[in-house]
């Protein structure tokens, strides 16, 4: 985790290209004329996202390209409109205000759709997380995500998991007990290495990150059950047209020939799956 963390000072954008599996992603053409022309007159989406997310958006140490099974299904949605996705390495609190700019035509980052989100950005949604706790394998200091009452627990800056955590804290206070001590990190593998090395007695992040993070350092465990689950959407500009119609309707097809399903299986997310893409998730 260390060597993907301290790679990512070191990438600022990627190949779309190299983006994952999708060459075989075939363009439609009804969909493309859905992308407004400001959007594909350069042929590519340019896209805003924290490649610290493993497994969904991270940097291969080997290669300093971004990728992910996120990256990899938003590439086949692109394909899907005759475009190639440009992925530019940013802060995940910078994405929204990014694509608010028209510095990012799309955020594509495990941005959970949410109501207040919602009020800057129109979202489509094409995934469903929750959160999940971890802690050091055999969870020595028996930690209970319900009564982390004076525990350290670390989280991503600009995440739905610092809210939560400021609630339950308060919570905590609020009963006379103490605080939760919230340790909030820039990026997410800077939190998985906390744990990992002992500096915090958990954390919590987004239920296939905590997953991913728990297979691959084999030292860490889930604890606790997934709550608070919602929808992952692609964050585009309320000025952007029908940008968001061609978005939802590429994943209708990328979910009706098989792609979507196959991207997600051979990540092992494919619990998260869903099968109707929507417009503002939050409020339906």
């Amino acid at each position: 985790m260390l060597s993907g963390a301290l790679a990512l000072s070191a990438c600022g954008g990627d190949d779309p290209e190299d983006a994952g599996a999708t060459s075989q992603t075939s363009a439609d053409p009804s969909l493309a004329a859905m992308v407004p022309d400001q959007i594909k007159s350069d042929g590519v989406i340019k896209v805003g996202v924290d490649a610290s997310y493993p497994p969904n958006e991270t940097v291969d140490p080997a290669t300093q390209k971004i990728v992910g099974w996120d990256v990899e299904l938003f590439t086949a949605v692109a394909a899907k409109l005759g475009l190639k996705a440009q992925f530019e390495n940013a802060g995940f609190d910078t994405i929204i205000p990014g694509v608010q700019s028209g510095k990012y035509e799309v955020g594509v980052s495990s941005l959970t759709d949410n109501p207040e989100r919602e009020k800057v950005v129109d979202f489509v949604t094409y995934y469903s997380a929750g959160t999940a706790w971890a802690a050091p394998k055999g969870n020595p200091k028996n930690v209970d995500p319900d009564n982390a009452c004076g525990l350290s627990v670390g989280v991503q800056q600009g995440t739905v998991q610092v809210d939560d955590l400021n609630a339950r804290s308060k919570a905590c206070t609020d009963a006379g007990k103490p605080a939760i001590k919230l340790v909030v990190r820039k990026q997410q593998t800077e939190v998985n290495n906390d744990l990992v090395a002992g500096k915090i007695d958990a954390m919590a992040a987004d239920s296939p990150i905590v997953g991913g993070a728990a297979k691959q350092t084999g030292k860490l465990e889930i604890i606790g059950e997934v709550y608070d689950t919602a929808p992952y959407g692609y964050a585009v500009s309320k000025n952007s047209g029908t940008f968001k119609e061609a978005l939802q309707a590429a994943l209708k097809a990328l979910i009706a020939d098989g792609t979507y399903k196959q991207i997600l299986t051979k990540a092992g997310v494919e619990s998260g799956a869903i099968t109707e893409p929507v417009i503002n998730g939050a409020q339906k």
